[in-house]
């Protein structure tokens, strides 16, 4: 696995780093991981992705429903926040066999509390503050990681691992 390293200033940044990302792997399934402290910035990066996929409506928190889904064209997206996930083992009754099917996007937030029940992901996604903004980590499989690298370079920082 390899690891790029992205940086961005302001929330709008974030978001349309979401985008960028949506539009590299564009109907294509996928299971992400986001990793972050709260406030990090994991649902400002989903809304983002889900603008670049083209939705437009309201993008929610799924902090208390536990999953949101999003019906595009050809594809489901789900959003799933498992920080209030008592056991691994509740995302069976979530319709976790359906979301990771492996024919959706999925994008999931604290995914420590599904270890053990959770696919392997496509990406590793690691936010955290950096000065007045946010530094993303992206941890991916070489190919994926070099389409991020030359699609999203705008937000690829200078400053390395």
């Amino acid at each position: 696995m390899n690891k790029s390293v992205f940086r961005c200033a302001s929330e709008e940044e974030q978001m349309a780093l979401g985008a960028c990302m949506a539009r590299v792997f564009s109907g294509k399934p996928l299971l992400i991981y986001l990793n972050g402290d709260l406030g990090a910035g994991k649902t400002t990066l989903v809304r983002g992705f889900l603008r670049g996929l083209g939705f437009q409506g309201a993008v929610r928190s799924p902090t208390y429903t536990l999953v949101e889904p999003y019906p595009l064209e050809g594809m489901t997206v789900y959003h799933l926040d498992l920080y209030r996930l008592s056991d691994p083992e509740e995302l069976e009754f979530l319709g976790g066999r359906e979301i990771f099917s492996g024919t959706h996007q999925v994008l999931v937030e604290w995914p420590e509390k599904g270890e053990g029940w959770l696919p392997l992901p496509d990406l590793i996604l690691q936010l955290g503050y950096q000065d007045t903004g946010r530094r993303l980590e992206v941890t991916c499989e070489p190919a994926d990681c070099d389409r991020l690298q030359k699609q999203c370079a705008a937000f690829l920082s200078d400053s390395g691992l």
